[in-house]
């Protein structure tokens, strides 16, 4: 099984730590937060990996090195500019040249979210792609309909709700984990270019009649590595909890 892990961004909120390495290498519980992803998605099962970089990519390189891959087989997708996350996919589309389903996953979630049970459900839904999500506050959050299809979005920030179709009345809004399983079918159906969000085209995909659907993970941890104040809890649950498995 192959999965990329979004390594890329520059970490803006974790500064000053981040003036001097890459988020992927801020550390939880003694590890890079990289190792822990990467653990995680070997213990699920995968076998090649590709990490997007482009902040301080020259130190991750090392890092990985230094592990010998950790055994497996680990390619970098080097960026020259930040792409997001949908470019980012899209320019490391060569990897994925096996035509079966991957996961996806940010460098800068710490969760215990079931990577197997996601992949599983996935190829038996055949999806586009499978979203992990869960109930909890967030200013933008995707809506599913009664068959847990992506059906909108909304930003409570922007103050306004985007349709991808017409509005199901009862659409339950859930948050993104970060955490994606996907068809290689999708990289035909990216027409956006450049720099891009997943969750754009994934909104636009859902628009077409595209599989997109929720994988409910509320039973499970999820934190996110978003600021230094949330960085600091994470590593107290760590110390008190220890890391994933």
């Amino acid at each position: 099984m192959k999965a990329m892990v979004l390594a890329a961004g520059v970490g803006s909120r974790l500064r000053p730590l981040t003036d001097e390495k890459p988020k992927a290498l801020v550390e939880v519980g003694g590890k890079p937060m990289l190792e822990i992803v990467i653990r995680r998605l070997m213990a699920a099962g995968v076998d090649e990996i590709v990490v997007n970089v482009f902040h301080f990519p020259d130190l991750i390189a090392a890092f990985l090195k230094g592990r010998k891959n950790f055994g497996i087989r680990i390619e970098l997708s080097r960026e020259t500019e930040l792409l997001d996350t949908g470019g980012g996919l899209k320019n490391a589309a060569a990897f994925f040249d096996d035509g079966k389903p991957f996961l996806l996953h940010n460098v800068d979630v710490f969760s215990g979210v079931d990577l197997q049970k996601l992949y599983a459900q996935h190829l038996a839904k055949k999806a586009l792609a499978t979203l992990s999500v869960r109930t909890r506050k967030s200013g933008r959050l995707f809506l599913f309909d009664k068959e847990d299809k992506l059906s909108g979005w909304e930003s409570k920030n922007e103050g306004k709700v985007v349709w991808t179709k017409t509005p199901v009345p009862q659409a339950e809004r859930l948050a993104f984990d970060g955490i994606h399983a996907l068809s290689p079918d999708i990289f035909p159906k990216l027409i956006e270019t450049g720099v891009f969000s997943i969750t754009q085209a994934y909104l636009r995909l859902a628009s077409a009649g595209e599989e997109i659907k929720a994988f409910r993970a509320d039973e499970y941890l999820w934190r996110d590595i978003g600021g230094l104040g949330k960085l600091e809890e994470i590593r107290r649950h760590a110390e008190e909890h220890g890391l994933p498995d």
